[in-house]
């Protein structure tokens, strides 16, 4: 194997720089000429391929984003548009391919394999929501971000004796809410993977000011119910007053924390390793600190389990 690509594909994470300066410097350093496919699949299908040097990646490990930009592209689901970005990269006489993104982005990089072309994936989301991998790329950083607003949130919500219902992101995994939740000591915690009755929140709420507590933080992952809802249902049944925050894209953004670049840095190494060994279809992550990958269309198959140990502690503190 001469030459190798990477790009990056649905919702942008923090780290994905880093993860591409790891596959850029690592293949360059293994011998290869790497090249960078912008705008994702979409970008692939029309050939926006460029071959990245050192110095193209020079200064981007600290940014947030991806140099290489981001698309969504229903177009590429379909078989013909498949083999058309096969052919656009053996134009460049291209033989493997880092894909950096979540799950559609795993699901493209299968069907890539599956037509004969190599193509390792690296888990680039902030929801925390692929199998195979401890922590995904990203999540650390928008955990983190959430945690910092929350905090700030709660100072307002004490000085206004306030009921605070803050909004993150999540429509089908709770990693963000939950973790965050219980890093910022949140008195409630809805996530999708839960079934939730208005009448438990209610009593939390009322217990605590039962016990003098005047302001209360309500952590929601959107895939639950909006935030707006919740506070209506709150105030017309049972007269509660409520504030609303909705963090919405500012938990993708900024500069990734230490441990998201490090692992980003490690997982787009270990990707170009498993292309010289001569193997694609495969889903690279990080379980109990080791660097491991997973046949990808196994990963595909799972669905990342919810950490029960922690959603239990959550229950519990938050009393």
């Amino acid at each position: 194997m001469k030459k190798i690509a990477v790009l990056t594909s649905g919702g942008d994470s923090p780290g994905m720089n880093a993860a591409i300066r790891a596959v850029v410097r690592k293949g360059i350093y293994s011998g290869l000429e790497v090249y960078g496919v912008y705008q994702g699949y979409a970008g692939l299908m029309n050939g926006k391929i460029k071959r990245l040097d050192l110095g193209s990646v020079g200064d981007i490990i600290h940014r947030g984003g991806t140099i290489l930009y981001s698309a969504r592209s229903e177009e590429f689901k379909k078989d013909e548009s498949q083999y058309l970005a096969i052919e656009q990269l053996r134009k460049h006489e291209i033989e493997g391919l880092v894909v950096i993104g979540g799950d559609g982005s795993y699901r493209g990089a299968a069907k890539l394999t599956e037509k004969g072309f190599p193509c390792i994936g690296l888990p680039g989301t902030i929801d925390n929501d692929i199998a195979g991998t401890d922590y995904t790329i990203g999540f650390d950083t928008a955990l983190n971000t959430v945690i910092s607003s929350i905090d700030k949130i709660r100072d307002t919500a004490t000085s206004h004796d306030r009921t605070f219902i803050i909004e993150v992101m999540g429509r089908h995994a709770g990693d963000i809410a939950l973790f965050s939740g219980l890093a910022s000591g949140a008195e409630s915690i809805l996530i999708p993977e839960r079934n939730h009755e208005i009448n438990e929140i209610v009593q939390k709420l009322q217990k605590g000011i039962e016990r003098g507590k005047k302001h209360s933080i309500i952590v929601l992952a959107e895939g639950v119910c909006s935030a707006h809802d919740l506070a209506k249902s709150l105030e017309k049944d049972y007269q509660i007053e409520t504030r609303i925050s909705v963090l919405g894209h500012i938990q993708r953004g900024g500069s990734p924390s230490g441990f998201d670049r490090v692992l980003a840095s490690r997982l787009g190494a270990r990707a170009v390793e498993v292309l010289l060994e001569g193997r694609g279809g495969r889903a690279i992550g990080m379980q109990k600190q080791k660097i491991v990958d997973n046949d990808i269309m196994e990963i595909l198959s799972q669905k990342d389990p919810l950490p029960e140990g922690v959603y239990t502690l959550s229950q519990q503190l938050s009393i």
